[in-house]
């Protein structure tokens, strides 16, 4: 069997489990060797996947296993297709791909040393084409809507490999940022995942701030958005300029109360760029 049959044969059968899913992985993969994947009889996949006018059975292929992990259920394998594809079509999105890119790419996934060939031709494949990006952040971030963790990760590299091959400080080329940005909006992410993301600082890093903040409101973590408002507004308007005025107060307690007053509205702000709101 040639590349996309030995390839999309085992990553079809994970997805779908089993006999049926090996015999369905080999199937589109040989669809796609002979260029057949794109033909009247492989379904709708036709109009997603056109190449100036051409069918691209190859892209087609790739796509027709993330979704499949997808519908199962196998977010681990969506992940590491993700990885993989994502990595590469933002590497060639501003001209051909460079040993830096490579490398950097290399540096922050670590693959089992036997799978090293395989991803190597996936990587290669995926890169071929730059236009469907965005089909897969949107498979990546239906799944992981409800634990973002590793969207953020897979953004920080990407931005990691954008910036691979660029001097210290220098901007990064328009399609990149582009190409960011919208896998940022695909993937769902709050506006302060961006900015850990673009600055290269992890999420854990910051973990303990966050906890923090919600220790400031004195609420939970997992209270939901509303909550989290309203405890912020009764907050303020405890410690509010005016109501503070009517109390006997020293100066010491005054700036006390007003140092609390920045507290809980930086928490809140915080918070607020964490969720998105």
């Amino acid at each position: 069997m040639a590349f996309w049959g030995k390839m999309f044969g085992g990553i079809a059968g994970f997805a779908a489990g089993g006999p049926i899913g090996g015999i369905l992985g080999a199937v589109l993969g040989h669809m796609s060797d002979t260029d057949r994947l794109l033909t009247p009889l492989s379904g709708t996949w036709g109009d997603r996947f056109p190449a100036r006018g051409q069918p691209d059975p190859h892209n087609a292929a790739f796509f027709t296993a993330a979704k499949l992990s997808a519908l199962m259920g196998k977010t681990d394998q969506l992940y590491g297709l993700g990885v993989v594809t994502l990595s590469a079509k933002l590497a060639r999105i501003d001209g051909p791909v460079n040993r830096a890119e490579i490398d950097a790419f290399k540096g922050a996934f670590r693959f089992p040393e036997e799978n090293q060939k395989e991803v190597g031709l996936l990587f290669d494949k995926a890169r071929n084409r730059t236009d469907d990006f965005e089909l897969y952040a949107r498979e990546l971030g239906r799944a992981f809507a409800d634990k973002p963790e590793p969207l953020e990760t897979l953004l920080s590299v990407l931005f990691r490999i954008a910036k691979a091959d660029l001097p210290a400080g220098a901007p990064l080329h328009p399609a990149e940022m582009d190409y960011l940005l919208r896998t940022h909006r695909a993937f769902g992410l709050s506006k302060r995942a961006w900015e850990r993301a673009e600055e290269g600082q992890s999420r854990a890093a910051s973990t303990s701030s966050a906890a923090e903040c919600y220790r400031i409101l004195g609420i939970s973590a997992t209270a939901s958005d509303g909550e989290v408002r309203a405890r912020w507004r009764i907050l303020i308007r405890e410690y509010h300029p005016d109501r503070l005025a009517q109390r006997p107060m020293s100066d010491a307690q005054r700036q006390a109360a007003q140092e609390r007053v920045a507290r809980i509205n930086a928490a809140w702000d915080q918070i607020k760029r964490d969720r998105g709101l």
